[in-house]
């Protein structure tokens, strides 16, 4: 999940699909928002109580290798988003795709209306994807707020990373350039509204799961549909950062490769295609104690 919320065309959340960890993340870190709820409403009691009930065992493991990994990764993957972007999206074109096959059979029972959905969704994030706002100058302290409230959204929301969206508000660069400079302030901000985001996000996004799980899952199928425009391997892939590290990312082209372009991003892309659907079915076998249904997780987590 770290490496792929790196990449300003994939999420973190498409991972926690292919890995079937997806709901059971979700449910954590609702419960975790409503510990701090109810420290918020005075309720010292609630607080303990909801903390009590997050699976630490799954959560601490899965945020040390996030971290771990846009540590050590992040650096790489940028030099070869850099250095060979026809190649890289072609891989993560694969691996979004094999995404979309993954969650395919999430969704109960397909009907009509989960295929408008499906498709509403498809069609307004790939329409979506075509704008990108240039970058902010010298943004207030509310932007850097609203920025990281929005962004963390795509930690636990397949289909568009949160890289992307800071891109599309013009504010990738001036957080990267907070975290070059180690501006503490200016993080501390854009971290308050991470925390704000996700516990309002994720609050919402488990009653959806709860009360219409079909219809969300397809909307989020939609989703991944839709982000494969940002992946698009030609004529530029995922798209990078300018000399500048200032510049948005040029990834939303659509255009048709020449002969000598196709083989290696294809290779690349069913080699990650393959390897989405073998882990997939992996996960499934080992992951016998993970529920498949929220309601479900909910009873075994207490």
């Amino acid at each position: 999940m770290g490496a792929a919320d790196i990449v300003p065309g994939v999420s973190g959340g498409t991972v926690a699909l292919i890995f079937s960890i997806y709901e059971r993340l979700v449910h954590n870190v609702e419960t975790g928002a409503k510990a701090l709820g109810s420290l918020a409403k005075g309720s010292p009691s609630g607080f303990a109580d909801g903390l009590r009930r997050v699976q630490w065992t799954f959560l601490v493991p899965l945020l040390a290798g996030i971290l771990t990994a846009i540590a050590l990764l992040s650096s790489v993957i940028e030099g070869l988003l850099h250095d060979r972007p026809e190649e890289m999206a072609g891989l993560f074109f694969g691996l979004v795709l094999g995404s979309i096959v993954v969650a395919w059979s999430m969704p109960e029972r397909w009907n009509s209306q989960l295929g408008l959905i499906l498709g509403f969704s498809a069609v307004l994030v790939f329409v979506s994807l075509g704008f990108q706002s240039g970058p902010a100058s010298d943004p207030a302290l509310l932007a850097y707020f609203g920025a990281g409230a929005i962004a963390i959204c795509a930690m636990i929301l397949p289909g568009i990373s949160g890289s992307f969206l800071l891109l599309m508000m013009g504010m990738y660069g001036a957080v990267l350039g907070a975290v070059h400079d180690r501006d503490i302030a200016v993080l501390a901000v854009f971290g308050l509204g991470t925390i704000v985001g996700l516990a309002l996000f994720s609050t919402a996004l488990g009653w959806l799961l709860d009360q219409h799980h079909d219809s969300l899952l397809a909307a989020l199928i939609g989703l991944m549909v839709g982000s494969l425009r940002v992946l698009w391997p030609w004529p530029n892939g995922v798209g990078i950062l300018g000399d500048d590290e200032t510049e948005p990312i040029s990834g939303t082209g659509l255009e048709l490769p020449s002969p000598d372009q196709i083989a290696l991003p294809v290779i690349l892309g069913l080699v990650a295609f393959g390897l989405v659907v073998g882990v997939n079915q992996i996960a499934k076998r080992s992951s016998h104690d993970s529920p498949r249904r929220l309601g479900e997780t909910r009873t075994v987590g207490g």
